[in-house]
């Protein structure tokens, strides 16, 4: 049941994600499940390394606010993903 809760989280995140952010997003659906999962890596490890100094490869959980630190961690990986690969908005 845990994976599902995963694909479902990063679903949404990846999608909510590729919304607010500008310009075209390619990559369909898995990409946008991917996208999410990563986000979901990034969002946790991040929000960790704030409210605790450490850091640690944690994931958000299926709640609201693991919904939003989820997107947030998913616009950070697309920021970094065009960063790295030179691509337009």
């Amino acid at each position: 049941m845990n994976i599902l809760a995963w694909i479902v989280l990063g679903l949404i995140a990846g999608a909510i994600a590729k919304a607010i952010y500008p310009g075209h997003q390619g990559g369909g659906i898995l990409g946008t499940l991917i996208l999410g999962v990563i986000g979901a890596f990034v969002g946790g490890s991040l929000y960790t390394l704030l409210t605790t100094g450490t850091l640690a490869l944690t994931a958000t959980g299926l709640s609201i606010g693991g919904v939003v630190i989820a997107v947030l961690g998913a616009i950070v990986a697309l920021f970094i993903y065009y960063a790295a690969t030179k691509r337009t908005v």
